[in-house]
C-alpha cells in the first residue's frame, strides 16, 4: 500500500514516515504543496496524509482539486488547526478523516488502516481466501493453522493481490505500490519475488496467475463465495 504523506514540518514527517514503514507500507513524501498536487495528479496512491498549512499550494486547495479531478482515494488531514468550523469545512470539502496535532502514532495508524479498508470496501481486517488468511492488521499470513513465512515484501505483494483477487495487475502498478520513488527497481525483481511468493501458496491450492502482457492476479479459490 502507498502512501503519500505531505507536511512541511521535516521532524515530523520523518517521524511518521518511518513509523508508516515499518507498518509495512511504501510513503513518499513532500513538504510543498505545488509538489503534492502534481504527484496526486499523476501518480498513483492508496491514500494520501495530508497538512494544511503548506508552503507553494495550500491543502485545502489540493483536496479541492482532488476531489474536482474525481480521484477518489482516501484523504487524512492532519492539522494543528483546532476550529470545529476548519474542521466541518475540511470535511466538506471532501476529507475523509481529521486529526488534529499531535497524534499519537498508534491511533495515526489505526485511522489509517480504517480508511484503505473502507476503500477497498473491506470491513473485516481479516482476509480469507480459500485456505489462505491475512491478518492486515497484523501483517501476518497463514495456510490454513500455519504461519506463512514472508519477507516483508512478499507481503505486501501478497496483501495488494489478495485485496484485488480476480484483478490483473500490472508491473508498474506492482512496483508503485510496493516501492518508493527513492528505491531503484527492475521489472526482472518483481518477476522473482512473485515466483518465489507463487510457491509458497500453491501447494495450498492459492494461484497467482500470469496474464502474458498484461501482469498477475490472485485467482479465486474454487468454493469462495
Amino acid at each position: 500500500m502507498r502512501i503519500l504523506l505531505v507536511e512541511d514540518d521535516p521532524l515530523l514527517a520523518d517521524g511518521l514516515s518511518r513509523a508508516l514503514r515499518h507498518s509495512g507500507y511504501v510513503v513518499d513524501t513532500t513538504g510543498d504543496g505545488n509538489e503534492a498536487d502534481r504527484w496526486l495528479a499523476t501518480q498513483a496512491f492508496d491514500l494520501v496524509v495530508l497538512d494544511l498549512g503548506l508552503p507553494g499550494l495550500d491543502g485545502s486547495e489540493i483536496l479541492r482539486r482532488l476531489r474536482e479531478r474525481q480521484q477518489k482515494l482516501p484523504v487524512l488531514v492532519l492539522s494543528a488547526r483546532l476550529a470545529l468550523e476548519e474542521r466541518v469545512r475540511v470535511l466538506d470539502i471532501g476529507a475523509d478523516d481529521y486529526v488534529v496535532k499531535p497524534v499519537a502514532v498508534p491511533e495515526l495508524e489505526a485511522r489509517v488502516r480504517a480508511l484503505i479498508r473502507r476503500a477497498q470496501g473491506v470491513a473485516d481486517p481479516e482476509l480469507r481466501l480459500g485456505r489462505l488468511r491475512l491478518d492486515t492488521v497484523g501483517k501476518r499470513a497463514w495456510l490454513d493453522n500455519n504461519p506463512l513465512e514472508l519477507t516483508a515484501r512478499e507481503w505486501a505483494a501478497l496483501e495488494f493481490l489478495a485485496s484485488r483477487v480476480n484483478r490483473i495487475i500490472d508491473k508498474d502498478q506492482i512496483m508503485q505500490a510496493l516501492y518508493s520513488w527513492e528505491e531503484e527497481i527492475t521489472p526482472n525483481a518483481i518477476e522473482k519475488f512473485i515466483s518465489r511468493l507463487r510457491s509458497k501458496l500453491e501447494p495450498a491450492g492459492i494461484n497467482i496467475r500470469t496474464v502474458r502482457g498484461l501482469g498477475y492476479y490472485l485467482e479465486k479459490p474454487e468454493g469462495d463465495d
